[in-house]
């Protein structure tokens, strides 16, 4: 069977059972375009900006463990797509991207909208691809979806000339397939695991430590399993949120930079510490030289054998797929003689305990100005812990991350790595439709709502009822905190003295805008949202209080036990 390129990657979309392709159209992809056009498969989501496509496709595949697909054309289009790509790098998500090249005659001859598409992406993708032939494309396209989805995952480009997507060649999609050169290892070893089970059952002080690679390989179960067998406190990071239930009492709350007092003075402390599909990175440990002061044995899980023993030495590494380590682990935990000190462990809880009535996160809410924690913690009450949340990147970010207790995997959505603002109502869209009859909520600020706020035409198209809450404070929150504490309160360009009026524009898009200005209005406003708006996308402007700081915070190059508390200002 003869088909034009075009019509192959509408095949092979078709062939991974692809739901949504979320993209922009242009000139190098039109015929990509036309064909989509003639199917019925799967929809397109028409974005306003290729940087959305990219984030949306991203929390599509965060929210619901499938692969991502965007579109988008040559030269400004897959610049614009770059942050989105990088963003999806740097939190290992599965994403393929499709971006349309000039004609292959015409690459390096400076064509119009072109750029070396495969030299700008290639250190923010785990693998890309330009396809020369068209009887290449479809094998191509099958090694996206495989190289994306397996060992650590993450985004893989297919740069398609659009000259291939007129040439014709015989169809075949492959079943499967096997690459000589990639060979992620599954099984961990047993000799480490059984090191690793010895060390664990002789702990007196340990903490589990597990981050995002648990969600992404749905080990949440096997985690909360071990971590109950053994009375071991737990403590995830940023991304690990809801990986581990937060309202378990085992749980210490997230740990690193804005972290609780227990995890991070257990993080320290701990004489045998397992990390689960963590990577020991700068926002979480601080100066590693103050962190490595401690003497302490470290298990590390990992399915990415370069990220063992990067930033911190370690004991026992282990490489594998989490799932099936975590199995072997609690297999040979059952068959083991001894159990852990049951008199050391209750000493070591004692000491958690004495470190977490410190209370980390306490904070004020007066009856004038409205707190940004009151919002979060009110909008966990409203919506019972079951939301998927949204947020973007700052000072919102992390009070969502602390004050909203996630106990499901995949409910909590952000920028980890990158920190990339604008991501938090694109990523919304992505996760509205992976999961269209959950409540999606996003948590933003009058800063990053603003650099993709063009999408909320897209959520007008499609009809997408998410709740935006935007935490106004009037400044770019995160960096006004740093100038105030760490730059002589001189507030270089971090004042925002030209906000539209959201309410307004929220309208002007076809959406319902509340502002809200007091305290006792804070509850209602999110009821109303949730209630007797539930069909209708909702922007939420809360106007906050502008001084408020994120507490607890470790200062970079500090240590873990140096935090600043807001008892200590």
């Amino acid at each position: 069977m003869q088909l034009t390129g075009a019509e192959i990657v509408i095949r092979c979309l078709q062939e991974e059972k692809v739901e949504y392709v979320f993209g922009y159209p242009g000139g190098s992809v039109l015929y990509i375009y036309d064909e989509l056009f003639k199917q019925d498969k799967f929809k397109h989501v028409l974005v306003r900006h290729e940087q959305a496509a990219v984030h949306a496709a991203d929390a599509y595949s965060r929210s619901s463990n499938k692969i991502g697909v965007c579109l988008v054309t040559s030269g400004p289009g897959v610049t614009n797509a770059v942050t989105g790509i990088a963003t999806a790098y740097m939190d290992s998500v599965p994403m393929v991207v499709i971006s349309g090249q000039v004609p292959t005659a015409y690459i390096g001859q400076d064509a119009f909208q072109e750029c070396d598409t495969v030299g700008i992406t290639r250190p923010c993708v785990k693998h890309n691809f330009l396809v020369k032939d068209v009887k290449d494309l479809a094998i191509t396209l099958k090694k996206a979806f495989y190289l994306a989805k397996t060992g650590r995952p993450g985004p893989v480009l297919v740069d398609v000339p659009k000259d291939i997507t007129i040439q014709k060649c015989e169809f075949h999609y492959p079943k499967t397939i096997s690459m000589r050169s990639y060979n992620p290892v599954v099984k961990g070893h047993t000799g480490q695991i059984k090191k690793a089970v010895q060390l664990l059952l002789g702990a007196k002080r340990p903490v589990i430590y597990a981050g995002g690679g648990v969600i992404l390989s749905d080990a949440s179960e096997r985690l909360a399993k071990l971590a109950h067998s053994l009375g071991f406190p737990v403590t995830n990071t940023l991304m690990g949120l809801g990986g581990y239930p937060s309202t378990d009492g085992q749980f210490l709350g997230m740990l690193g930079m804005h972290g609780t007092v227990e995890a991070n003075m257990a993080m320290q402390n701990c004489d045998v510490l397992l990390a689960i599909g963590a990577r020991f990175d700068d926002r979480v440990i601080g100066n590693p030289a103050h962190f490595g002061e401690v003497a302490r044995k470290i298990i590390h899980i990992d399915i990415d054998p370069s990220s063992i023993s990067k930033r911190v030495k370690v004991d026992v590494p282990i490489v594998g797929n989490l799932p099936d380590v975590l199995d072997e682990i609690l297999h040979q935990l059952e068959a083991a003689d001894g159990k852990p000190d049951a008199k050391a462990l209750a000493t070591w809880w004692k000491q958690i305990e004495e470190w977490r009535a410190k209370k980390s996160l306490n904070y004020k809410q007066g009856k004038d100005i409205i707190m940004p924690q009151f919002v979060v913690e009110t909008l966990y009450e409203v919506t019972g812990g079951d939301a998927y949340v949204t947020s973007d990147v700052g000072q919102h970010q992390m009070w969502a991350a602390q004050y909203y207790k996630f106990d499901k995997p995949r409910r909590w959505i952000n920028s980890g790595g990158l920190g990339t603002m604008g991501v938090g109502l694109p990523y919304a869209m992505g996760v509205k439709f992976a999961n269209p009859k959950a409540t999606v909520a996003c948590i933003t600020g009058e800063g990053s709502i603003q650099m993709n706020i063009q999408e909320l035409s897209t959520c007008k198209q499609f009809h997408l009822p998410v709740k935006i809450l935007c935490l106004n404070n009037g400044y770019l929150g995160m960096v006004r905190q740093w100038q105030e504490m760490f730059h002589g309160n001189r507030y270089a360009e971090s004042y925002v003295d030209a906000l539209p009026d959201f309410v307004k524009l929220a309208e002007a898009y076809g959406h319902v805008g509340i502002r809200v200005t007091k305290p006792a209005d804070v509850e209602p406003a999110i009821r109303e949202a949730f209630v007797k708006h539930k069909n209708d996308l909702v922007f939420l402007d809360f106007l906050t209080d502008k001084t408020a700081n994120v507490f607890p915070m470790v200062a970079a190059g500090k240590g873990l036990s140096e935090m600043i508390l807001a008892e200590d200002l």
